[in-house]
């Protein structure tokens, strides 16, 4: 017996059964197309907070720390 799942869509919404789909989780080659569009135009993002001012100095020191670590253990 072969599995049978029915799910949205996440581009378009509309309901498919997901494992008859050779396109999933997209109902079509249109909609993974369109969700691959977004992702190469950088539509996509994640969210992030920007670093205060003493954050981005503790981080930088702390890289410049590590690579004299790694350069002297060459």
């Amino acid at each position: 017996m072969k599995k049978k799942l029915e799910v949205n869509c996440p581009q378009c919404k509309k309901k498919f059964e997901y494992y008859s789909s050779e396109f999933r989780p997209f109902c079509s080659e249109r909609c993974r197309l369109i969700d691959l569009g977004q992702w190469l135009e950088e539509s996509y993002t994640v969210p992030v907070e920007k670093l205060t001012e003493d954050e981005y100095l503790t981080l930088e020191q702390l890289i410049d720390e590590k690579n004299k670590n790694e350069d002297s253990s060459t």
